[in-house]
């Protein structure tokens, strides 16, 4: 293997801040699956909303394979221009609280992996990462119309149980995220991965909907508050079309209905893990309750429930039912993760 150290340039701007060690490292890399361009989507939200500083700049022509994956060009009339060359980068994000993290992100590597991975790994010891999280996507067949299910894996049981939609054992295609989460664990890294569960018929639009899931995850995992306003606003655009499209195709009304179908039956099956009940299926004491429900309130589920029982949400009159019919039929649907998700996996270390 050739120097995993020469694949990558520190910024000396910052290259020696104390501030960039202990952090919370996130990742998420485009080009592989990517169904609903939902780490692309996560990328722009948070390098346009949040300050950040370039820590460390990969060599892309060391870990491209041009012929393979063109990047794009402008050909304006008679000149070229905008030429953009693949980026893969190493930020210092602060999140909506001024919490500084990590986020590494750009193209996922096409040759090079191993090398990649002992560069990451060498970069988390320098820096001292306190965990690692990570996002991906991936096409299942799950209707549009209910939350967004995400797969968790890695090495922090207390940070998956509850929440992960689908569990199976399988042989899958390996991305280079999937590499480095096995050699940061190999390394001593506390690492969590989320596979965002995207709609199949829409896994080559963007949908934004799993974006907002997905940075909900992360912020839960690594505890950040990152931001998804934007992202939310687009998914009601986005599922207002959807909506649309649906209603003019019986055909396509029919699948839905299908995938909804066995989506209920197969959530309905699914039992919820209690706060009072640990593991070992022993009472929780008065400290882990405690810990437990400060967890579920800063959880998205707590949000969404709060915002439900509010009195001016539950007014039984005809003028909110209509309102409420619209919102219905807009498109207009809850963005957090599953139903099933486990109040305490909120909590940081």
């Amino acid at each position: 293997m050739l120097d995993p150290l020469t694949l990558f340039n520190l910024n000396p701007e910052v290259a020696d801040d104390s501030g960039l060690h202990g952090l919370q490292l996130l990742m998420g890399f485009t080009g592989f699956a990517e169904a609903g361009h939902v780490v692309s989507q996560i990328r722009d939200e948070l390098l346009e909303t949040l300050d950040h500083d370039l820590v460390a700049t990969f060599d892309s022509d060391q870990l491209i394979d041009y012929r393979a994956r063109r990047p794009q060009i402008a050909f304006v009339q008679d000149h070229l221009a905008d030429y953009e060359p693949p980026q893969l980068n190493l930020y210092r994000l602060h999140d909506g609280l001024g919490e500084p993290f990590l986020f590494l992100t750009g193209f996922e590597p096409d040759v090079q992996w191993e090398r990649f991975a002992a560069a990451v790994v060498h970069l988390a010891k320098s820096f001292d990462v306190q965990r690692v999280s990570w996002i991906h996507s991936i096409p299942m067949p799950v209707p549009h119309t209910r939350p967004v299910g995400v797969t968790v894996h890695g090495n922090r049981p207390d940070l998956m149980a509850g929440i992960s939609a689908w569990r199976p054992n399988a042989q899958i295609q390996a991305a280079v995220g999937h590499v480095l989460e096995l050699r940061l664990m190999q390394a001593g890294f506390d690492v969590v991965g989320h596979a965002m569960h995207v709609p199949h018929y829409l896994a080559e639009a963007e949908f934004p909907p799993a974006a907002v899931a997905g940075l909900e995850y992360l912020g839960a995992a690594a505890s950040l508050v990152l931001p998804t306003d934007r992202l939310r606003e687009a998914g009601r655009e986005v599922e207002r079309q959807i909506a649309e499209q649906v209603e003019a195709s019986a055909e396509v009304k029919g699948v839905v209905a299908t995938l909804e179908k066995r989506y209920d039956e197969y959530t309905d099956s699914t039992v919820r893990r209690s706060l009072l009940v640990k593991d070992n299926d022993e009472l929780a004491d008065a400290e882990e309750l405690g810990a437990a429900v400060e967890a579920y309130l800063a959880s998205p589920q707590a949000e969404e429930e709060s915002e439900a029982l509010r009195p001016e949400n539950n007014l039984d009159t005809t003028e909110d039912a209509e309102t409420r019919g619209n919102a219905d039929t807009s498109g207009e649907t809850k963005s957090s993760g599953p139903s099933d998700r486990e109040a305490g996996t909120a909590t940081g270390d």
